[in-house]
């Protein structure tokens, strides 16, 4: 004789399908924080070279720090300070996003920006578990004020490198150049609609769903398109 409030499977057994699914999240978040350790680590070391050559052009290029450093929000709402290449002026103020043709962008910043080059850095992040590898994009900390109640949802995991997002948004600049009031534009009609790829793949992603939008990227990147 049982409870009423007993979870049975068909033959009685207990619904082992709420444990399942926490053990299979368990077992993927595991498996993701493996691979960022090992593809991250792997990077910077094979890339060392790339990477001390850039540092020496962009502290070449203008007066200021070689790292731009910025404070995003990441898993759960924990800041953490995002790291790039510096490819603007510093002292250049302005907005927080990036219009094409912006006057602040060095021409190495530009090369940078065009190839991705400037997000190297960010595997660090990765290696030190504030970021994954594939994710939604990290956001400032004022542009999350803005998020609503469902939107925070693309808290509940950690930002990534690239991802749905990264790749069709790729061209942001281009879609924000011309306009008067860049910041307006993005909150009202770029941030919301990245937003809505970012909480689709939050709710369905998978290990095998990462490894086709890292092949994606790597497409991407090549073509530059």
């Amino acid at each position: 004789m049982s409870c009423s409030g007993d979870r049975s499977g068909p033959e009685g057994a207990p619904d082992a399908r709420p444990l399942a699914t926490w053990t299979e999240r368990s077992v993927n978040e595991a498996v993701r924080r493996l691979a960022d350790i090992v593809v991250s680590a792997i990077v910077l070391v094979l890339l060392s070279p790339l990477l001390f050559v850039l540092a020496a052009l962009v502290r070449l290029s203008s007066p200021g720090p070689i790292l731009f450093r910025q404070e995003r929000v990441g898993l759960g709402g924990k800041p953490f300070r995002l790291l790039k290449f510096r490819s603007m002026r510093v002292g250049g103020g302005g907005p927080e996003v990036t219009a094409g043709g912006d006057s602040r962008i060095t021409p190495i910043g530009a090369f940078m920006r065009q190839w991705k080059l400037d997000e190297l850095p960010q595997f660090a992040n990765v290696l030190l578990g504030d970021m994954t590898l594939v994710g939604p994009r990290p956001e400032v900390p004022k542009y999350v004020q803005h998020y609503t109640p469902e939107q925070m949802l693309v808290l509940s995991v950690k930002p990534g490198i690239t991802g749905r997002t990264q790749l069709e948004y790729r061209h942001e600049e281009r879609l924000l150049a011309g306009h008067d009031d860049v910041e307006r534009v993005y909150l009202t009609e770029i941030m919301p609609a990245k937003l809505a790829l970012d909480l689709e793949y939050v709710r369905t992603r998978t290990l095998l769903g990462d490894l086709a939008l890292l092949v994606r990227t790597g497409a991407a990147i090549v073509k530059r398109g």
